[in-house]
């Protein structure tokens, strides 16, 4: 059997598969379907600093070949999240988490971030500078390479551990925004959160999301997050989690020949909720059609 194993910024994953955030809760919702163990990791519910009960509804847009969200971040708050969601997790996960935290200004990125610092089940920091369906924050932070970095630094002020920062692909050069990241400490990046889209109701003549645009998410996207995957791979030299569109273990694969040392998978777990698990069983089956021995070895491959 070949070796699934990788290092992200550190910590050793079993296998290189994460459940992407907004798509997997706080993980013990899956825990009925499946051992979620057998993951990688996973990466929680977007969490802020105040309670957030999100965008008003419609929120969600069938599209072809994956779906338009504007959900907004909903969650319980940070304080909550330590109090209430964590102690739950703890009871089916053993290994570390992977907290995803956003913010409104520097200064609640850096209290989110400060908070959680101080939570062992949580191995690294994933920071979204890339949400476009809140106003105010989140994409507005990570589409200029000043605002991206300095996010970085107030983050990296108050935690010890690992920085992934999430980037947004609605922007002309994501590499400029990836290497200011990496030039403010950042340990790793994360990319592609979704595009921004639309749909229109034919019948009423008005757009179906109540927040009128959305993030395009699904396998539509897999080439452009792939692109983008290949491009800051060669262009920083901290480690990059790929994600977009990901759902089977030769999207994996080639997500890690563009450079990506972990791959997220996304609305593949709102399809299926044992998506994850079905591409990690895979993956030894792809890993021998294609000759491969060990993950490790291929991160890069392409470049």
């Amino acid at each position: 059997m070949g070796q699934l194993s990788v290092d992200l910024c550190g910590i050793r994953l079993d296998n290189p598969v994460i459940p992407a955030s907004g798509t997997f809760g706080f993980g013990y919702e899956f825990a009925d379907v499946y051992d979620i163990n057998c993951l990688g990791t996973f990466s929680f519910k977007g969490t802020t600093k105040e309670p957030r009960l999100g965008n008003p509804t419609p929120r969600i847009a069938e599209c072809p070949a994956g779906l338009i969200n504007s959900v907004g971040l909903q969650n319980p708050g940070v304080d909550r999240v330590i109090s209430e969601e964590l102690p739950k997790l703890r009871k089916v996960f053993r290994k570390p988490v992977m907290a995803n935290i956003s913010g409104f200004s520097l200064e609640e990125y850096a209290f989110v971030a400060e908070r959680l610092d101080g939570e062992d089940c949580v191995g690294w920091i994933e920071v979204n500078i890339s949400c476009p369906n809140v106003h105010g924050g989140g994409m507005s932070f990570g589409t200029d390479p000043k605002s991206a970095g300095q996010v970085v630094s107030a983050v990296k002020a108050v935690t010890k551990k690992p920085v992934i920062v999430k980037l947004s692909p609605n922007v002309t050069d994501v590499t400029e925004i990836a290497k200011a990241c990496e030039e403010k400490g950042a340990d790793g990046i994360s990319l592609i959160n979704t595009l921004l889209g639309m749909r229109i109701d034919l019948k009423t003549r008005r757009p179906v999301v109540a927040n009128l645009m959305g993030g395009y998410s699904g396998p539509g996207i897999f080439p452009v997050a792939l692109r983008m995957v290949f491009q800051t791979a060669k262009a920083v030299k901290i480690p990059v989690v790929g994600m977009g569109g990901v759902s089977s273990a030769e999207d994996v694969v080639e997500m890690m020949l563009a450079g990506a040392t972990a791959v997220e998978v996304g609305s593949a777990n709102l399809v299926d909720p044992a998506a994850s698990k079905k591409i990690i069983d895979s993956l030894p089956e792809t890993m021998q059609k294609y000759g491969i021995t060990n993950l490790s070895d291929i991160i890069g491959g392409a470049l």
